[in-house]
């Protein structure tokens, strides 16, 4: 689709309600008659997710046997290969930090170096600022939210361990655990304590506040763009049912009329809490309330079991498999579980119009951990691995090998345009 004929619609327009704000995704009515997508507002941005999981991997069961395209995939990689032309492995990658006798990147500031690819200091809150920052500056400027932080577990105790993400070498970012709040932040609270308990106690939705809006905007929509605005605010209604859920199960909703000013409430289970989290996470991508995210998978230490991986033990316990193969094949099960969680976000971004093409086409999405075996706490080389179009700027179904212990962050190649060669100490 390059041309329309009618009035075109702003790429930023938003429905307004009472304590309601939300964002459009692409729609063909944004695209000014006679004039290519591309020449447009509304040609797509590259959106950046960087997804943070600890301990380490089980490497012979992460690396792929073969180098180059049409690569080998790797057990823990497998659930990726329908998108194989949308993966880039990276092997071989380290942090600075792996050498020395201060290593700066044990569990306590694993988290830290993981996108900064700094020397946590000990006497002194101090880092790096992170490259989702970094990028944020650069694509997220004309956005909503230049950037959103999120997290599975909750996060408390030191800003090493708390999060990945830094504005500035001394400024760490809250990573933000509540499904709710991170509605809120995306969509607005709804209005005054009184309207919140009004729309609960009469079991209506945010939508509602903008519905008028919404029917008029519609009257003026072509059938196609009708069609995907209506899922869109039916994914939004979705997303909403399923945190009521939650909330009412803790107790926080029907027969109480009390609504705290900051609702909170998380899944009990992973998968229910991290899909929730995925699916507000496209929702942000999809409206451009934000292009540039981070989520922490799990945060170090985790005693967090994953029956489903087919491994019932704890998962910092499992990563410490004294070197022993029937253990580690064990670890293994966790790390390709974990895959197959992003697998769910994968999905999701390539099922997505956005413009000429998919989310996950104009989107880069970088996976891994700042540790290789966790049961040595040692951190080289690295599980990484590349996903996404990154709106042309990432080549997938490769394998590529760089030299033994290159570094993961390249400061000379400090902006957006380069973000495929972050990662990789190279062209990639």
């Amino acid at each position: 689709m390059n041309f329309i004929t009618k009035k075109h619609l702003s790429r930023r327009m938003f429905l307004r309600g009472a304590g309601v704000t939300v964002a459009l995704p692409f729609l063909e009515s944004m695209v000014p008659a006679q004039t290519p997508l591309k020449n447009t507002a509304a040609v797509a941005k590259t959106r950046l997710g960087c997804f943070y999981v600890p301990h380490g991997a089980t490497m012979y069961k992460w690396t792929p046997a073969t180098e180059g395209k049409n690569f080998q995939f790797s057990e823990s990689l497998s659930p990726l290969e329908k998108y194989r032309d949308r993966v880039c492995v990276v092997s071989n990658l380290a942090h600075k930090t792996a050498t020395g006798a201060d290593d700066g990147a044990e569990h306590a500031r694993s988290a830290a170096i993981f996108l900064t690819g700094g020397q946590p200091q000990k006497n002194a809150v101090r880092v790096g600022e992170s490259v989702d920052q970094v990028a944020a500056r650069s694509i997220g400027q004309d956005t909503p939210l230049p950037s959103i932080e999120l997290a599975i577990e909750d996060v408390s105790l030191s800003c090493y361990f708390n999060t990945v993400s830094w504005r500035t070498p001394t400024v760490p970012l809250p990573m933000e655990n509540s499904p709710q709040v991170v509605f809120e932040k995306l969509f607005g609270d709804g209005g005054t304590a009184e309207q919140r308990v009004s729309r609960k106690r009469e079991d209506r939705s945010i939508l509602d506040s903008v519905l008028e809006e919404t029917l008029g905007l519609k009257r003026g929509l072509p059938p196609a763009d009708r069609a995907r605005l209506d899922g869109y605010l039916e994914d939004i209604r979705e997303i909403e049912r399923r945190i009521k859920t939650v909330l009412d199960g803790e107790g926080q909703s029907g027969g109480n009329e009390h609504v705290p000013e900051a609702p909170v409430g998380t899944p009990e289970a992973f998968e229910d809490h991290i899909k929730l989290m995925f699916d507000l996470l496209t929702l942000a991508y999809q409206s451009q309330t934000t292009r540039v995210a981070t989520l922490m998978i799990a945060k170090d230490l985790s005693p967090a079991s994953y029956p489903a991986s087919g491994n019932r033990g704890g998962f910092h316990g499992a990563s410490h498999h004294a070197n022993i193969n029937a253990n580690m094949d064990s670890f293994a099960l966790i790390n390709k579980y974990h895959v197959q969680t992003l697998t769910y976000f994968v999905d999701k971004l390539a099922k997505t119009s956005d413009g000429d093409g998919t989310l996950l086409d104009h989107s880069l999405l970088l996976y891994g951990s700042s540790m290789s075996n966790g049961n040595q706490h040692d951190h080289d080389p690295l599980p990484i691995v590349l996903i996404g179009g990154a709106s042309g700027q990432l080549e997938g179904n490769r394998h590529i090998v760089t030299p033994a212990h290159t570094r993961q962050l390249r400061r000379q190649h400090r902006k957006v345009g380069d973000l495929d060669t972050l990662y990789c100490g190279g062209d990639l």
